[in-house]
């Protein structure tokens, strides 16, 4: 495959760093572990890594069942340097979710919409349900099987961004499935998918019911204390499975400022461009026609002002709006 030996000749002789998107969910973990054997496999060792924090019970199983090193960035820092190579996988730079490392930007494969344009010397960029779908098809393409670990880490992460097949699914979804499963190890598989809510969980979940403010098929949850990335990306499917919201909006206060989850099932509104527009000048967000995310950083809280549940709503629906 071109774009393997391509990407392998970028980062031969050079340290290499594999990122992901900031608070790596199941699809940058996987997606990142499967390019790191097949990169191994060629003779390039990569170390993974992201900010942030590994936050949910589900990634963190998914570490431990597949023996994954992922290094936070701040134990990384002081030993990179500007020339070592760093490949963006399942973001981009300047996406609004990922931190600017030290080190050189060389490669990006992602599967979201471009809201930045950058320039990368190695660049696959192209839409898929999930991005652990661009990694299988490099193996399929390759001729370099996946191991049992690679296939079943992969699967899973195609599985919880697709939301099991229900959600963005791609002809290269389903294709790389088809690929996958007779290579996975499916009792691994099945124990990932079980068991994925914790008992902290249920207030989030009781904090979202009670706060629900329906405005002509928008929905929006606010969640008054912290919650991880993935928790909130639960609670706006769960938002949108009611029948009368065809957009979800859930957003909680954290540290870091407002979190932010977009869902919509409805054509005209695409959940990425939404959030890109809605916190234009204020904050950072975008995604995909079905789902995305945002933050609101903790400088730019003032701006809300003595309300901010209130302005989050109005942001969403001056932009909804427009349209």
């Amino acid at each position: 495959m071109s774009g393997l030996r391509e990407l392998t000749a970028l980062c031969r002789g050079y340290p290499v760093y594999i990122q992901t998107h900031n608070f790596p969910d199941p699809d940058a973990i996987a997606s990142a572990f499967g390019l790191q054997k097949l990169l191994e496999r060629q003779g390039v060792k990569s170390r993974l890594c992201y900010d942030g924090k590994i936050d949910k019970l589900s990634t963190a199983k998914m570490l431990e069942a597949f023996r994954i090193e992922m290094s936070p960035y701040e134990s990384l820092r002081p030993e990179m340097r500007e020339t070592d190579r760093i490949i963006c996988v399942d973001t981009q730079k300047h996406a609004g979710n990922v931190t600017d490392f030290v080190g050189d930007e060389v490669a990006c494969i992602d599967h979201h919409p471009t809201f930045v344009p950058m320039e990368y010397r190695y660049r696959d960029i192209r839409p898929a349900g999930a991005c652990a779908s661009l990694i299988a098809e490099y193996y399929a393409l390759s001729g370099e099987e996946p191991d049992r670990d690679a296939a079943t880490a992969l699967l899973y992460g195609i599985k919880m961004d697709t939301l099991q097949f229900t959600r963005g699914v791609t002809e290269l979804d389903i294709r790389m499935f088809g690929y996958l499963f007779p290579l996975c190890d499916q009792e691994a598989l099945s124990g990932l998918e079980r068991n994925n809510l914790e008992f902290t969980d249920l207030k989030a979940y009781g904090a979202a019911i009670e706060s629900i403010r329906l405005y002509d098929g928008v929905g929006f949850s606010y969640i008054p204390f912290p919650c991880p990335d993935g928790l909130i990306a639960i609670l706006a499917d769960f938002l949108l499975a009611l029948i009368e919201v065809e957009v979800a909006v859930v957003f909680c206060s954290r540290e870091d400022g407002v979190k932010l989850s977009v869902r919509s099932e409805k054509p005209e509104v695409h959940a990425g461009d939404l959030l890109h527009k809605a916190l234009q000048g204020i904050g950072s967000g975008g995604g995909h026609a079905s789902m995305g995310g945002g933050l609101i950083g903790r400088d730019r809280l003032p701006e809300l002002g003595r309300y901010p549940e209130e302005r989050v709503r109005s942001l969403f629906l001056e932009a909804l709006a427009e349209k």
